[in-house]
């Protein structure tokens, strides 16, 4: 059965091409497995809240933009008829029935591992002028001047920093009160008229989000989706996004412009039975310890291949959210993550915490996170807790903040290949038993052992536990990458990643100490080959194979929806030879003892480069299985 939902419709109606539903949560009341519902042209500013899921992978329910048209979904309204208060700022009283249960003008971002601000509170909802969301004000005396207050990204809380004025950038702030009647809305709208411009307001919490778990087998297709006053997304809360699949199994999310969640615009992740920011609300042990038994209660409420996770989220265009793109733990294990175009994330700078990234995701095992351009973020991938078994390959990484990517906490395999990460700072790696193959690395990395926690680990290929323990750091493997050593690591912990591993074993010194019980908790070894550096870049203190590459260079350029990479390319990288990598020579890590391989038991086949091209005769180092000497341009990445 096909339904059509048209902005000229009515609920009453069938839901047929000639007399269509007016709602798609209408449609999505009626609509059962095997069903698809159209779309069309329009803004549907209402929450999808599907009463069903589809049966399994070929009998689903879809819903899709219908074909040649551009539906909006948005989890907020237009506000007119604002009133002027003085000069610049004008208010809108709105009644509190607008909002129902939920109003985001007195709901605080707040939750476990949230850092900050501390002395003013951020909410749920924003205001948005001609589409671009303004910043909320702290105080009335901020909302007058047009402030804004930077805080940065730490993962400890700041000191409250004054506002500084910046008379160069047009500030648009608001600032809310709520009573038991009313919301008023102020707002500085600085030199324009609001009553000549498309003023809207966050109303809903979601704009696609089963309320209840369980609605497998659903596809979102085609879609603009905006505007929602989603709530912080920890791994201990119910990580509820504008788009999300609420503990399911087989979504597909794909073709989508996904912009302006207040946090997650797409969430993967766990749901409520496992816990709702209980260290926060009780403050009785470290978030930690909650998100341990998370995992237990998560097993008890179905966590399994067969129940849980297996979505694919791909070719979708995700912006402007102020937490992460796509979140997750637990639920999304199984997954693939393709093809998406990720920015934009936390750039307003309005809160921070520990769960702020492109895509930020706790135990994603088996999780494939393949050919996405990810760049103008804080940290652009986060893989926290039990990324075993996760493969992060043939992205483009650049321009993000804090680093390109982060691992944390988690035992491996975890196979990080073919990409190319060009910010300043690569990599900070808080883990164990990864592997880093044929990569590009411009900026530098640090890494650290966690001994004052135990984290879990599986059973490969399950959700079935095997243990738990520290990182002790190291059991990694470097092979075939080129690090281009591109910024100086003076004052700064990061430095290029082989110099990171100066300090660690070679695997007949540590299996040496090892038999003689000199230690019970070393570093454990690493395995370093086949490398190229320049510039601040160096081999490891015990790397037999290597080459040096100065001379090299690279440039990122994105030309109408196309991604070109520069090189300059010196004789010494073309007539490098390295060994060849399988997943036979990268052998197993210490703990999870499980091969880095593919999701389904097959070896990995490292002849295929970033780009798709075979490997054939010498293997040269980095994500190319070929490269001419002197100046290159490649396409890496197209819409």
């Amino acid at each position: 059965m096909i339904y059509h939902v048209s902005i000229y419709g009515n609920d009453q109606n069938t839901g047929s091409a000639e007399a269509p539903f007016r709602t798609i949560n209408h449609a999505a009341q009626v609509a059962v497995a095997g069903d698809t519902v159209q779309v069309h042209e329009g803004t549907y500013r209402e929450w999808v809240d599907p009463k069903f899921g589809g049966t399994d992978e070929n009998c689903r329910i879809v819903y899709e933009a219908a074909p040649g048209e551009h539906p909006v979904i948005k989890g907020s309204e237009i506000v007119t008829d604002w009133e002027r208060v003085e000069g610049t700022v004008w208010k809108k009283v709105l009644p509190n029935a607008m909002f129902g249960d939920w109003n985001p003008y007195s709901q605080k971002v707040e939750g476990d591992w949230f850092a900050g601000p501390q002395k003013y509170s951020v909410h749920l909802g924003d205001v948005y002028i001609n589409g671009v969301s303004m910043y909320e004000a702290s105080n009335m005396d901020d909302l007058w001047h047009a402030e804004i207050r930077y805080h940065g990204y730490q993962r400890t809380p700041l000191p409250e920093i004054e506002p500084i004025r910046n008379p160069e950038k047009t500030v648009y702030r608001w600032l809310a009160t709520v009573d038991d009647e009313s919301t008023t809305v102020f707002c500085n709208f600085q030199d324009l008229d609001p009553n000549r411009e498309t003023i809207e307001i966050n109303v809903r919490k979601c704009c696609f989000y089963p309320r209840q778990s369980g609605r497998d087998f659903i596809t979102v297709r085609g879609f603009e989706i905006a505007h929602a006053a989603c709530p912080f997304t920890p791994p201990t809360s119910n990580q509820v996004g504008m788009v999300g699949a609420n503990w399911s199994r087989g979504w597909i999310i794909e073709n989508n412009d996904l912009h302006d969640a207040k946090c997650s615009a797409v969430s993967i992740g766990t749901n409520a039975a496992t816990g709702d920011n209980d260290c926060m609300r009780f403050h009785r042990r470290h978030s930690h310890y909650y998100q341990t038994e998370a995992v237990f209660l998560g097993l008890l409420n179905g966590w399994s291949q067969e129940k849980i996770g297996s979505h694919l989220i791909r070719n979708n265009e995700i912006h402007d959210c102020g937490q992460n793109a796509i979140v997750g733990h637990m639920g999304g294990a199984f997954s693939r993550i393709e093809h998406n175009h990720i920015y934009n994330i936390s750039v307003k700078h309005e809160f921070h915490g520990a769960e702020i990234a492109g895509i930020k995701l706790h135990a994603a095992i088996d999780v494939v996170i393949e050919n996405n351009v990810i760049h103008d973020c804080t940290r652009c991938i986060w893989l926290d807790w039990q990324a075993q078994g996760t493969r992060v390959t043939r992205n483009l990484f650049y321009n993000n903040d804090r680093c390109d990517l982060m691992i944390e906490v988690t035992h491996g395999p975890c196979l990080v290949d073919h990409n190319i990460f060009l910010s300043k700072n690569a990599l900070e790696n808080v883990a164990q038993g990864t592997a880093f193959v044929h990569n590009l690395f411009a900026g530098n990395a640090v890494l650290s052992s966690v001994m004052d926690r135990d984290t879990p680990y599986h059973f490969p290929h399950t959700t079935n536990l095997k243990g738990v323990t520290k990182v002790l750091g190291g059991d990694d493997r470097v092979f075939n990458n080129i690090m281009l050593g591109a910024y100086s690591p003076v004052n700064t912990s990061f430095l290029p990643l082989s110099a990171c591993y100066n300090s660690y074993a070679t695997a007949e010194v540590y299996y040496a100490k090892m038999v003689e019980k000199i230690d019970r908790h070393p570093k454990q070894p690493v395995w370093i080959e086949g490398n190229a550096y320049a510039g601040y870049a160096g081999p490891f203190r015990a790397e037999k194979s290597f080459v040096r590459a100065d001379g090299i260079k690279v440039s990122i350029e994105e030309n109408n929806g196309t991604w070109l990479l520069n090189m300059d390319v010196p004789e010494s990288v073309v007539s490098a030879y390295c060994e060849p990598v399988t997943t036979e020579r990268l052998g197993t890590p210490v703990f999870t003892e499980e091969p880095y391989e593919n999701p389904d038991g097959t070896p990995i086949d490292f002849t295929l480069d970033m780009l798709g091209n075979r490997r054939t005769g010498d293997i040269i180092p980095g994500p190319f299985a070929g490269l001419a000497t002197g100046k290159q341009e490649l396409v890496v990445w197209k819409k």
